[in-house]
């Protein structure tokens, strides 16, 4: 890259006149758009016979085992189906370890015996099952590199669909992913196990509280998605964007989001252009979304779309990631979906919006105008106050990564700390229910506005904590501390379980003292404000960006994990072992599988941000100053030559001198850091490798970019080789 790209890229975004695809709504309404391309509901049912569709219809929405006789004619009609919306190939789904979706594509042409001419097939079976090659990604022992089976197998509770390419489309259908041997591979099975339990013992409590009309309780989840999106041509100029997804080297602009005008302000015209056009293809896919807006950092946005089944709002949030990055390439932007893609401003998280809802339609969480009335209510609110002041620390494992360790606790995210937030309404109720029955629910109200031609606005009965990892919203819980680019499967099937667990506890109690002949309503005035004792450690309405709460926290005897490695022990614990071996989540195998899946990870993602880092700052950063110190250097020798005293740039070139012997020094110190395993830590030692990388692989990159963030703000801007953030977060 020569020192003249960045400019070279900058004239051309500031000339260019950016051709923008402009999405038809007009020609086909958008709520005959919605679907268009999903083997949805409405299909199956005009295209399978009525006894199959009902059979299946089961499956899907009751949750009732599926019925292997049918699969031949839903592959039929599946097939005939796809090949009318233009495809040619079909592929099975899946979400392995690697965080990401695989597929592998399987054309429907298959040559008649003889050859000459060919047959369009699909069978049941495959349809069913598929055998992608497992040697190659990664499963954390369960499997030898030799040990190549896999197989894919078709979730009928989340709908096939088309996926449209320039040379045609494809059938896709999702997949969980297991081994030869059985264990799972992926993020859906242990999601899918997880939901079922959390069902069962749903399904006991509201049998306590006579309904019989229930058959399953889904959890849904809703998942906003924050991401940035910068010009293709800077992101290419950065090596550590292409990389590692992330700017490992960058001074702070003059300005950044200090005066809070990009949040909920006007999307610049490209930028609206783009999201129309993945909103266009996510409504085709069936994906609900709903809300778009700039969100606080500049270049940050946020799409938001309405609940689903947990398991399908997972593999729409799969999917929404794609189709967010595809589409930002046909408007000359990329999407950066990292944690953390520019220090010193927001972080881009995943708002998990979480509950429970029966197959009859009844969310569970839902409080009602008076919640302390609302018995049913509160023995499921109380249940998941239980589970997350009991299980925090696991629920703070879901979501460990290398990536979110930047972003939590620092400008929006919330801190590491998990805490549940109630509102003003619901944690005077649980206040009231610690010392016995509640009697008063606190009530909205209407605002006073002082504006006469202003209608008379409602009032919530409680304000909102964006500093809180898990707040009740209404009629859900919010979980923030998700990070942008995970997979909502892995955090979800956490909190299925660890509520499963806390509901199985409150069925237990309450069925026993009914059994005795107890009053439900008496044993359930008496069972919850015990409960209630045991967890309001965890309950904080306050600032948990406070140093303050900080140190309350540690009174509380809560935990602080604020990095991967403090958390990473925690999975194969024995409480976490005996949790999810109880319910039949994770086998203990699988569990120590994920431990060495996410010590490699995170041993992998910082050595190559570390190997990046060195190689910028040796063949890209250090050059440029060096060039920028001659320059200097020439200049005040000559003015010396002319006489000059004390010739202007002598303080400048002492600055820069100064700057690259710190740099080099701190290449030298990286390069050592980078070059050692820790402590009996080869290859073979994940988990100490992990903790090497975080007490002085870090530390040593921290201090490289600190001084190449300090020669960017001397070093001639004409000279300065990387997009800097002023430009790349304000150039649109």
């Amino acid at each position: 890259m020569g020192l003249s790209a960045r400019n070279e890229a900058v004239r051309a975004i500031c000339t260019a006149k950016h051709k923008l695809n402009h999405v038809d709504f007009k020609t086909t309404h958008i709520k005959n758009l919605f679907a268009v391309n999903v083997f949805s509901e409405e299909v199956m049912q005009a295209r399978l016979p009525k006894p199959i569709f009902k059979l299946l219809q089961k499956t899907i929405r009751k949750g009732m085992p599926l019925d292997g006789t049918i699969a031949d004619a839903v592959a039929t009609a599946m097939k005939d189906w796809a090949m009318d919306h233009g495809a040619t190939h079909y592929t099975h789904i899946f979400q392995p370890m690697t965080g990401v979706t695989a597929e592998k594509h399987d054309s429907f042409l298959a040559p008649t015996i003889g050859g000459g001419a060919a047959i369009f097939e699909f069978s049941g079976k495959e349809l069913v099952k598929g055998e992608p090659d497992a040697s190659s990604f990664p499963s954390g022992g369960l499997r030898a590199t030799f040990e190549a089976r896999g197989y894919t197998a078709w979730d009928p509770t989340s709908p096939a669909y088309i996926i449209e390419n320039p040379n045609g489309s494809t059938l896709v259908i999702p997949t969980a992913f297991l081994s030869w041997t059985g264990e799972a591979l992926d993020k859906k099975t242990p999601l899918l196990r997880s939901m079922e339990a959390l069902s069962t013992q749903a399904l006991r409590i509201l049998k306590l509280f006579g309904n019989t009309a229930a058959g399953h309780v889904f959890t849904t989840v809703g998942p906003e998605q924050e991401y940035f999106l910068i010009d293709k041509q800077f992101y290419f100029l950065r090596p550590d964007l292409v990389a590692t997804g992330r700017t490992l080297f960058g001074a702070m602009p003059p300005k950044g989001q200090e005066l809070e005008d990009q949040y909920f302000g006007s999307i610049p015209e490209r930028v609206l252009a783009c999201m129309a056009d993945a909103e266009f293809e996510l409504f085709k896919l069936g994906v609900p979304v709903k809300t778009r807006h700039n969100e606080v950092a500049p270049s940050q946005y946020e799409l938001a779309p309405i609940f689903e089944n947990s398991n399908l709002a997972t593999d729409h949030q799969n999917l929404t990631m794609e189709i967010l990055r595809r589409t930002a390439d046909k408007y000359g932007l990329v999407c950066l979906l990292h944690e953390k893609p520019f220090a010193g401003i927001n972080g881009s998280g995943k708002h998990n919006n979480w509950s429970m809802s029966t197959d009859t339609g009844e969310n569970l969480l839902n409080p009602g105008d008076n919640p302390h009335d609302n018995a049913q209510f509160m023995v499921f609110c109380v249940a998941v106050v239980r589970a997350v002041a009991k299980y925090s620390e696991i629920l703070r494992l879901s979501i460990a990564s290398a990536n979110n360790d930047h972003r939590l606790g620092a400008n929006e995210a919330p801190p590491a700390i998990i805490s549940v937030f109630l509102g003003d309404q619901l944690q005077d109720i649980f206040d009231q229910l610690e010392k016995g029955p509640p009697k008063t629910s606190k009530q909205g109200g209407m605002f006073v506005t002082g504006v006469s031609v202003l209608p008379p606005i409602p009032k919530e009965a409680g304000d909102r904590n964006r500093t809180s990892p898990f707040a009740f919203t209404g009629n859900k819980f919010e979980f923030r501390a998700v990070g942008s680019s995970a997979n909502i499967g892995g955090p979800n099937t956490v909190l299925n379980t660890i509520i499963a667990e806390s509901l199985d506890y409150v069925a237990t109690k309450l069925e026993a003292d009914v059994k005795g002949g107890k009053d439900l309503n008496k044993a359930i005035q008496e069972l919850l404000p015990s409960i209630v004792k045991e967890s309001k450690k965890v309950l904080f309405n306050g600032n948990g960006y406070s140093e303050e709460w900080h140190k309350e926290a540690e009174k509380r005897g809560l935990p602080n994990l604020k990095s991967t490695t403090d958390v990473l022990p925690v999975v194969t614990r024995k409480d976490t072992v005996e949790l999810f071996t109880k319910y039949k989540v994770y086998t203990e195998g699988e569990l120590k599988s994920r431990f060495n899946i996410l010590s490699e990870n995170y041993v992998k993602q910082v050595t190559i941000e570390a190997k990046t880092a060195l190689m910028m700052a040796k063949t890209i950063i250090l050059p440029a100053a060096l060039k920028y110190q001659k320059e200097v250097g020439d200049s005040v020798a000559s003015a010396k030559a002319a006489g000059a005293a004390t010739p202007a740039g002598v303080e400048t070139l002492s600055a820069v001198v100064s700057g690259i012997n710190t740099l080099a020094h701190g290449i030298t110190e990286l390069e050592k850091a980078e070059s050692h395993k820790g402590d009996g830590g080869g290859d073979g030692d994940a988990y100490a490798h992990a903790k090497h990388i975080k007490e002085h692989v870090i530390p040593a990159m921290l201090a490289v970019r600190k001084a190449s963030d300090t020669l960017e703000s001397i070093v001639s801007d004409d000279l300065w080789p990387l997009p800097t953030y002023r430009e790349m977060l304000f150039m649109k």
